[in-house]
């Protein structure tokens, strides 16, 4: 379902608000990147990821958002899911919550994330590399199409380090649209000798 990326970011904006007042390390992710990025109104994807520290993220997501009168937490034990929905807009907008390491890095700090519309979002080889993991297990055309264009206008900020050869060469044998940014990528770091 698409959504109006001006209202996915306000509610992000909410939820990051109740996130950042309780300490808990947070970064948005999936295609509203892009959509953030390339200026579109709409996208149909948003994502939270959340660190866990000594208790659970899903127990720190709902502890930050029990006082808020636009946000609920509403827990999915059966599928180990949870979604925060915000109340501030009809109709609301739900976003999941992902636990850090299992989608996305380990850890949520300046190397992993940045600050998009004053947002914290996953930085572009973070984005890549989850959405690369993603597609490889599900092989969806939205998520090669993320891919696709992230890389094709930002390899130059990409960290290949970050990024699983062997699914990109997968990627890239199924898209050929990401092999020539694939290339350049590679051959920047060749030519510099890879960290």
């Amino acid at each position: 379902m698409m959504h109006e990326t001006s209202r996915l970011l306000e509610a992000a904006t909410v939820l990051s608000q109740c996130l950042q007042s309780a300490g808990v390390p947070h970064a948005f992710y999936g295609s509203v990147l892009n959509a953030v990025l390339s200026s579109a109104p709409t996208t149909d994807e948003i994502y939270c990821i959340v660190e866990g520290g000594a208790t659970h993220p899903f127990k720190r997501v709902r502890q930050a958002c029990a006082g808020s009168k636009n946000l609920t937490t509403t827990p999915s034990p059966w599928s180990n899911r949870l979604h925060v929905t915000y109340h501030g807009r009809i109709p609301a907008i739900e976003i999941e919550i992902l636990r850090a390491g299992e989608e996305g890095p380990r850890h949520l700090d300046s190397t992993t994330a940045t600050l998009l519309a004053g947002i914290p979002f996953l930085t572009i080889s973070e984005f890549l590399r989850a959405k690369l993991k993603a597609w490889a297990i599900r092989r969806l055309e939205h998520d090669a199409q993320d891919i696709i264009y992230a890389l094709t206008r930002y390899w130059d900020r990409v960290d290949i380090n970050r990024i699983p050869e062997q699914d990109m060469r997968d990627l890239v044998a199924q898209y050929p649209a990401a092999s020539a940014s694939w290339r350049e990528l590679r051959r920047k770091y060749s030519s510099r000798g890879r960290t």
